[in-house]
């Protein structure tokens, strides 16, 4: 079967992602559960070597041959596009692709929290989305600029790796930008990008301390940042940008990240309860004073409990999100305690003790 047959059987059943490699039949990924294909033959070398033929370009073949890593995208037309890993293992090639639909998908078609509205018409400042690798921080991100294109006329600029949703200018100007073929990093790109008047600066991900850097110095002269990062919770995320940073750069960077944070939005995926699709969990954590003060003086470990008492600001930890899908009988307690970096406080919360 040719690789757009497979990438329309994906589609037809509503996977996220398909995996390929030597000696093992096409594998789906459905509802979060990994799904072999064993209608179909195992594949060899030679068939892994004419699917790239067919959708990649000699330069990212190249590329390939070279570096023996390669992300970028593919478009099967009146289908959809298709972000696309391909890596070496044991001396053969494998893919995965991961589909992304034509159209942006609405904040609200997605059931995000409001607050995501609310956070991408800031006019300056740094919004954090972060989760873990398949979490839906893209699609939440290319939502939440969905919903700005509809409503502000702002200059953006996407950095992306590679670029996944594509946006027609409505009351927006948008440049996307891909790593590789339009600039060769995101700190480079960041840093041009403050010369070409932008009013929102979309980074794909923070990762590395150069893109870390030039992105709060973009928030601190008055530009909107928004950014990914695979952390699961918002004290994680400030713990995880202050790490990047030698221990005699740490207090600096704590005095900027707390004038320039306006929210960290941390979200998850778990399986609904029959196996219909899955369910998003979010943590909200919004820069009030209090979260400021104590980003600033050092105390990430004590956000959560201005977090968890926050909830008339819009704020709300991803165990009181866990806890609420629970007792709506959304998912198992089970795969909530999965998700939970605190699965013990999870549980009382379930229980209505804590």
């Amino acid at each position: 079967m040719e690789i757009d047959e497979l990438l329309k059987l994906l589609i037809d059943k509503k996977a996220s992602d398909m995996h390929l490699m030597v000696a093992s039949p096409p594998v789906f990924r459905i509802n979060g559960q990994i799904v072999p294909q064993t209608d179909f033959p195992p594949l060899s070398q030679k068939d892994l070597e004419h699917y790239f033929e067919l959708i990649a370009t000699p330069e990212q073949r190249d590329t390939f041959h070279n570096e023996l890593e390669l992300d970028f995208a593919y478009s099967v037309p009146g289908l959809a596009r298709f972000r696309v890993s391909v890596l070496k293992q044991r001396g053969t090639m494998g893919f995965t692709f991961r589909a992304v639909l034509f159209g942006i998908p609405t904040v609200d078609e997605l059931k995000l929290p409001a607050i995501c509205k609310e956070l991408v018409l800031k006019p300056r400042g740094l919004v954090l989305i972060t989760g873990p690798t398949g979490s839906g921080k893209s699609t939440t991100m290319a939502a939440m600029i969905g919903y700005l294109n509809e409503t502000e006329p702002r200059k953006v600029i996407t950095i992306e790796d590679p670029i996944e949703y594509l946006y027609r200018n409505k009351k927006c100007i948008i440049a996307q930008r891909e790593l590789g073929g339009d600039t060769k990093s995101f700190s480079e790109a960041l840093i041009h990008a403050l010369r070409q008047d932008p009013n929102v600066i979309v980074v794909g991900e923070m990762r590395d301390l150069a893109t870390v850097t030039t992105a709060l110095r973009a928030a601190e002269t008055g530009h909107l940042v928004i950014s990914t990062l695979h952390t699961t919770d918002a004290p994680q995320t400030v713990y995880r940008i202050i790490d990047m940073y030698p221990p005699d750069q740490q207090q600096q960077v704590k005095m900027q990240l707390s004038q320039v944070l306006e929210g960290v939005l941390s979200q998850t995926l778990l399986p609904s309860i029959g196996g219909k699709g899955r369910v998003a969990a979010f943590e909200i954590m919004l820069a009030t004073s209090a979260i400021r003060n104590l980003i600033r003086e050092g105390k990430i470990s004590d956000l959560n409990n201005i977090i968890q008492l926050a909830a008339k600001d819009g704020m709300v930890t991803l165990n009181q999100s866990l806890a609420d899908l629970v007792k709506k009988g959304l998912v198992t307690k089970e795969e909530a305690m999965m998700k939970s970096s605190t699965p013990e406080r999870l549980e009382k919360m379930i229980q209505g003790t804590f």
